[in-house]
């Protein structure tokens, strides 16, 4: 399996597809591919990838911030997944959004609009949320999956307000510290050298080391629920390990069987694209898993060319970390990653 994914890879690197990756994968608890490949950077010059690099990991924030702090608070019995989204936050009832719950933020069946350009007027975070709190329901709600960054951004809201807590403190005290992911922050302050580099930014002149490619949190100051997080493999790894453990990491109980076996189930039966409480669920047709993942799988991608997937039928996790917008917002990430989940399953 090895020989083949790499020759995979470095056909999509030899295309332009991607720059570089790093990937590894995890067959029943061990590691059985662990390998850097290309670039971190090709422009202005090639600069080798390396195992440590930092990646900007785009909409995983989703579900290696955002979901795990929506899921401890509710362990602790903080909400309950029906609540309405304006009973924390009074100004989103607006424009018949009264019926929103988080379970609908989570499952991104809120009917919220997938996005909105805020950083052309350059909105800062207050901003943007009096921004949501009037905006026009595209669908109503709990009837069709519409993936929001919209939503993610409210339940970033929803969870500083119940903690009165800023939001990077609380997922750093109650996530990244206990699982020695020393490498996993908004707004990271590493050395230019240690990132993967992103898209070219007319703004600062260069490409993007370290600043954040979504453009709506780059006005967010780099912080949001729905983008803006950077880790690295080993980091990643870490929370992988957690998830598989059913919300264990190295004998600390970091969340609730019960809360991650939740999250894990389907709760868009209705639709055609299955969600369970932030994760992209094996669907029945263009799963970014490949079509030899069972039905059972769960994961999730980021723009920037990132993604983890979990097979728990046969004790699988893939994480594969690329830096694709260094070419551009070009689409051939959308064939890779199931054509390499594809390779990966068949030669288990």
């Amino acid at each position: 399996m090895e020989n083949k994914v790499k020759q995979f890879l470095q056909r999509e690197i030899d295309n332009l597809h991607i720059p570089g990756a790093v990937i590894r994968v995890v067959y029943n608890g061990e590691d059985i591919l662990n390998e850097v490949i290309g670039y971190r950077a090709v422009y202005p010059e090639k600069k080798p990838m390396q195992h440590n690099t930092v990646f900007d990991i785009a909409s995983l924030t989703k579900i290696v911030a955002t979901l795990p702090s929506v899921l401890k608070l509710l362990d602790e019995g903080e909400f309950r997944l029906d609540d309405p989204v304006g009973f924390f936050l009074p100004q989103f009832k607006h424009n018949n959004k009264s019926d929103i719950s988080v379970r609908h933020l989570l499952t991104h069946t809120s009917g919220l609009p997938a996005h909105k350009p805020f950083f052309r007027e350059q909105l800062s975070t207050d901003k943007i949320m009096n921004c949501i709190f009037e905006e026009t329901l595209v669908a109503p709600a709990g009837n069709k999956v519409i993936y929001s960054d919209l939503g993610f951004i409210t339940l970033y809201k929803i969870i500083e307000t119940i903690t009165n807590e800023d939001f990077t403190s609380f997922v750093d005290q109650h996530f990244f510290k206990p699982m020695n992911m020393q490498e996993t922050s908004f707004e990271p302050g590493f050395p230019k050298a240690r990132y993967a580099a992103t898209e070219y930014s007319e703004r600062l002149q260069d490409y993007k080391h370290g600043v954040v490619h979504d453009d709506n949190t780059e006005f967010m100051g780099g912080i949001s629920g729905h983008a803006g997080l950077f880790s690295t493999i080993d980091d990643l790894s870490k929370f992988a390990s957690m998830v598989e453990n059913s919300g264990t990491y190295n004998g600390k109980q970091i969340l609730s069987e019960s809360v991650i076996n939740l999250s894990r189930q389907n709760h868009t039966p209705f639709d055609t694209e299955y969600r369970g409480l932030g994760w992209i669920l094996k669907s029945p047709s263009h799963s970014s898993c490949g079509d030899l993942f069972s039905n059972r799988s769960y994961g999730h991608t980021g723009f920037t060319g990132t993604s983890i997937w979990f097979d728990p039928e046969v004790n699988l996790s893939v994480i594969l970390l690329t830096n694709r917008v260094h070419f551009g917002r070009k689409p051939p990430i959308i064939r890779l990653r199931p054509r390499l989940h594809n390779i990966i399953r068949a030669h288990l």
